[in-house]
């Protein structure tokens, strides 16, 4: 029946994310991976081969529906297209498996809110997976923060982009309301690093974009209103150099996170000023935020804890994406209701 002390995972897809995710849970501590589905013929087996060639017994499925089906599962990772996430998702509760879904969790709140009556009327855990959320570097900003070091929060900004390679114009294929382009895709990562910044509900929104012919936006920019002047700034892109990154200004310094997206041997680097004339640049350990992810939400369900990204989180984040979608499509500032 396997270990205990460990949750047993299935994955609901073979997508790009499994070469960070499916390592993760094979290593996290308190996890197993026990199966993987994918409805291309052969491309479970595949994926499974590629990224964790030397676990054992794994099951692998051409079908997700015989994923949910197998009694050995306890848990799934989501990484199917955006606009899936929320059917697959209450499907999976509905199965009985505890869900941590890639984000978006879905497209709209009302669809969250779906999510959470299935996994309440059951007693389930589900998380929205933001996993850049869990590396210690971002505890070190909120302890900078939190410390009085640069003051009252008045401003942030948050930059995330990547070249779009061939390989990846998927991500461009569906427009805006069926979930494709760069906003439904990096910028859950924008809005959801500046909320956190200032920790506290937006009040509105205002955006641009640029579309391709599908009607995905390529690259949109915005301004977060957080009120009493408080503002984010935002901007992701499929057509500029990688960036993930986000700075805090106060009314006595700022401090910036240089790289949000951590990979392998990358090295964590934080810095922050003060307006007295004082600059530190701080190097962190490496770590692996898959990994920390998939071992919080496992310690989550296994031990009865509430995930540390909520629902509500989950809800704000995606009113806050569609608010900046709507403003990018009207021209016109969109107010955020609580």
């Amino acid at each position: 029946m396997g270990n205990p002390s460990k949750l047993r995972w299935g994955i609901l897809g073979a997508a790009r994310v499994n070469e960070r995710l499916m390592p993760a849970i094979v290593e996290a501590s308190n996890s197993e991976l026990v199966g993987i589905a994918s409805r291309r013929p052969g491309a479970a087996a595949e994926t499974l081969a590629k990224y964790a060639p030397h676990e054992q017994g794994v099951r692998t499925y051409d079908q997700p529906d015989a994923l949910l089906a197998d009694g050995q599962v306890q848990a799934v990772y989501l990484p199917m297209a955006n606009h899936e996430h929320a059917e697959w998702a209450v499907r999976a509760l509905q199965a009985g498996k505890h869900v941590l879904c890639e984000k978006p969790m879905a497209l709209t709140a009302a669809d969250i809110e779906a999510i959470e009556a299935a996994a309440r009327e059951r007693g389930l855990t589900v998380m929205e997976g933001f996993m850049y959320r869990f590396h210690p570097q971002h505890t070190r900003v909120q302890e900078i923060v939190r410390s009085g070091l640069i003051g009252e929060v008045r401003y942030a900004r948050a930059s995330y982009s990547f070249m779009m390679r061939p390989a990846r114009r998927y991500r461009l294929a569906q427009d805006v309301r069926h979930g494709g382009g760069a906003m439904w895709d990096i910028g859950p990562y924008a809005v959801h690093s500046l909320r956190w910044c200032f920790e506290q509900a937006p009040v509105a929104v205002t955006a641009m974009a640029k579309y391709v012919e599908s009607g995905a936006d390529i690259a949109t920019s915005g301004l977060i209103d957080f009120g009493d002047g408080r503002r984010g700034h935002f901007d992701i892109s499929f057509e500029c150099a990688r960036r993930s990154e986000y700075e805090i200004t106060g009314t006595l310094g700022g401090v910036k996170c240089h790289t949000a997206w951590q990979n392998p041997g990358d090295v964590p680097v934080i810095s922050w000023w003060t307006e007295d004339g004082r600059q530190c640049v701080e190097q962190l350990p490496a770590a692996n935020h898959f990994r920390l992810e998939i071992e919080h939400f496992a310690d989550c369900v296994l031990n009865g804890k509430p995930p540390l990204l909520s629902l509500d989180d989950a809800k704000m984040n995606c009113r806050t994406l569609v608010a900046a979608l709507e403003s990018a499509a009207t021209g016109q500032t969109v107010k955020l209701n609580d």
